[in-house]
């Protein structure tokens, strides 16, 4: 990889922990455990739109382990990995099917992923299966998240490719 890239994918990063970080302070939106924003993920999109679905895995890896080491517990690492990667593996489908176009549909397949990555969780450490009265309320929450992230996406990407390149 080379330096500039390296560098690039770094400030993503920065720009995605700081994004979470400015989320962690915001007042929960809906009073049922594991809604949010997500807005984070608006970089993950950005990145996997950019470049490609490598890039996007270590930016969203490194953001998820580094914001729960600096702002989680350790339990809130396992849902994050669970909603991240099932979030990621949907977004990366997504957006090949659909040739990168599209970022609020992209945006809402990893919204409604990302709240079944959480309910897996759920059911895997607590085994008990009442945690599934949550799914549809999460799975209506990724729908509204996911199209509002989608849409800053794509107002981000348009502000970018307006940038001069320095290749």
């Amino acid at each position: 990889m080379h330096t500039r890239k390296l560098t690039v994918l770094a400030l993503f990063t920065t720009l995605a922990l700081a994004i979470y970080s400015l989320e962690s302070l915001l007042p929960p939106v809906v009073p049922l455990p594991g809604v949010k924003l997500g807005l984070a993920n608006i970089i993950t999109l950005l990145v996997l739109h950019l470049y490609n679905a490598r890039d996007a895995a270590l930016v969203l890896l490194a953001r998820v382990l580094l914001s729960a080491l600096l702002f989680g517990q350790a339990m809130s690492l396992l849902y994050s990995l669970c909603g991240g990667l099932l979030c990621f593996a949907a977004m990366t489908l997504a957006s090949r099917l659909l040739h990168r176009r599209f970022p609020e549909l992209t945006s809402i397949l990893g919204g409604i992923f990302h709240n079944i990555g959480q309910i897996l969780a759920a059911l895997l450490i607590t085994a008990v299966p009442g945690v599934l009265v949550y799914l549809p309320y999460l799975l209506i929450s990724g729908i509204v998240t996911g199209f509002f992230t989608g849409l800053c996406t794509r107002f981000a990407l348009g502000c970018l490719r307006r940038l001069p390149s320095s290749r």
